[in-house]
């Protein structure tokens, strides 16, 4: 019984170690959106006082830390994101936030150290059906990207979003004869194979799908996520979407609803409201009201509990 209460006890501090970090981070890269860049090193540099695992995050990092004019602080950083795994090249030569850094010393040796990392990563790719996957990737999000802007800058009811909608369909409907062709072919095909964003691919264009396709690969991703093949942060959002499509409550709170009265976001039916942070942070996804602002949602537990009837009924109709 002691022993089991030390494990409960290390995991309660584990899981709050880990959602300030996600906090921190996502403070973070709000004050870079705002373009406050200085505050957001500043919040990236506590962030890490406490984890150092993600290299897509000491990449964001390093992108802040160049644009305030920290030019070593970023470089410290590109080094950490290399050490952990994020190696875009192509978007790193790319990337207009890393500007100041370009006539740098250290600048070009990064970039042919990134570059020697890649070449000997893709060497064992499946350079076909990465390609194929690359290109399906761009054309779902490429449409999204057009979309999301649309809405933003004309309303989510306007005609030139409900166009976008209609040709967003479309295409997710070709792209989703392809994947499903792949998976079938393929089975889920790991990033040891295509690389990240082409894994990254199967997952987009299945969770675009409708729910009867989501029900058949559900049980391949959760294979897939064991075999480390898959996110577990992805499939949550799987299974949140075909929670909902089946009439059941989401687990994680991925799922966002807009209600069309009110011009206003909320977070769809959700199971067991008090405990979905732990859920989230157990699949690695951070804080449900860090993740809501993305939608002007303020998040409170009490107020929801008492919307949520409401909110089942509105989602049955």
């Amino acid at each position: 019984m002691k022993a089991t209460f030390t494990t409960i006890l290390l995991f309660l501090f584990s899981l709050g170690f880990s959602q300030n970090y996600k906090a921190l981070v996502s403070e973070a890269d709000t004050f870079y959106k705002n373009k406050d860049y200085k505050k957001s090193v500043e919040k990236y540099t506590e962030a890490f006082k406490i984890e150092q695992k993600s290299g897509s995050d000491f990449y964001n990092a390093a992108c802040s830390a160049a644009l305030s004019d920290k030019k070593e602080m970023a470089f410290q950083w590109l080094e950490l994101a290399l050490n952990n795994g994020w190696s875009n090249v192509s978007h790193l030569k790319t990337d207009t936030d890393l500007d100041a850094l370009h006539n740098h010393k250290k600048w070009q040796p990064f970039v042919n150290e990134m570059q020697k990392i890649v070449d000997e990563k893709e060497a064992k790719l499946d350079k076909p059906l990465q390609a194929e996957l690359l290109a399906i990737y761009e054309d779902d999000q490429g449409i999204r990207r057009t979309f999301i802007k649309a809405q933003k800058d004309y309303g989510y009811q306007s005609k030139i979003v409900d166009s976008l909608g209609k040709i967003m369909m479309q295409k997710d409907s070709v792209n989703l004869i392809k994947v499903t062709k792949i998976l079938d072919k393929n089975g889920w095909v790991g990033a040891d194979k295509v690389g990240g964003q082409a894994n990254q691919t199967l997952f987009l264009v299945i969770q675009h799908s409708d729910l009867p396709t989501q029900q058949k690969y559900l049980p391949m991703m959760r294979e897939a996520v064991k075999n480390k093949n898959a996110s577990n942060s992805a499939l949550a959002l799987l299974e949140d979407r075909v929670a909902l499509g089946e009439g059941k409550k989401q687990i994680y709170g991925s799922q966002i609803g807009f209600d069309k009265e009110t011009n206003t976001n909320y977070v769809l039916p959700l199971e067991d409201p008090d405990n979905v942070d732990q859920r989230r942070a157990s699949v690695g996804l951070g804080l449900l009201a860090d993740y809501v602002k993305n939608w002007n949602i303020v998040w409170n537990v009490e107020e929801y509990k008492k919307q949520l009837p409401g909110l089942e009924a509105k989602n049955k109709k």
